[in-house]
């Protein structure tokens, strides 16, 4: 798998939450060299981040998962959105909902997600707490491809922070976020100028592997 250089680029943001790494994202792209820009916001509930995006001025869409909906129906609505945006790159920005089978037939490959932990430790919905119950002097984030899986895509960028003394999960979820949202605007920027290709497990910046 991969991909040439794409800026200047197209980029769709899905969000469930208050919106810090999508934040990050727009932010990042003010700046003319960074190498995209986002066309579109798009959440799974009304949050603070659509309430920042449309002050921006941002296009965006709200698609709920209703109770007792069908998962599949839902997912292909939510492809549908996007593939009106007509994006080079989706970013899972804080997106609480699982991506389905028709989402990653159009957009596998291209859709990134972050973690709070270094994949593949810790996975699932809790990690900051379980590396502090695990005892662990470093953890961090992940930025990686989404598949099939939770959090167990290619791994594209890690940043390490400590696990202090004093950490109860606020305190280390918050300082993970601050690296989480550097680390993301960094990788995504990386791809949109430089391209990336995939081999098996390993993933390169630049159109070839070194």
């Amino acid at each position: 798998m991969s991909s040439g250089p794409l800026a200047p680029a197209r980029i769709a943001v899905l969000v469930s939450g208050e919106g810090s790494t999508m934040r990050a994202l727009v932010e990042a792209a003010e700046d003319p060299t960074w190498g995209g820009q986002v066309v579109v916001v798009v959440a799974d509930r009304e949050c603070p981040a659509i309430d920042w995006a449309r002050g921006r001025g941002l296009t965006v869409a709200v698609h709920p998962l209703l109770p007792g909906a069908d998962r599949a129906e839902w997912d292909r609505g939510l492809t549908e959105l996007v593939v009106r945006a007509d994006p080079d790159l989706v970013v899972c920005a804080g997106f609480l909902k699982l991506v389905g089978e028709v989402f990653l037939d159009r957009f596998g490959g291209r859709t990134l997600n972050t973690h709070n932990s270094l994949l593949p430790s810790f996975p699932g919905t809790h990690a900051p707490a379980d590396a502090l119950a695990a005892g662990i002097r470093v953890t961090g984030a992940t930025v990686f491809l989404v598949d099939a899986g939770t959090d167990t895509g290619v791994i594209v960028a890690q940043t390490a922070v400590p696990v202090e003394d004093e950490d109860d999960v606020a305190r280390l979820m918050e300082r993970i976020k601050t690296a989480e949202r550097a680390q993301l605007s960094e990788a995504v920027g990386r791809m949109l100028r430089e391209g990336w290709t995939v081999g098996g497990r390993r993933f390169h910046f630049g159109s070839a592997c070194r």
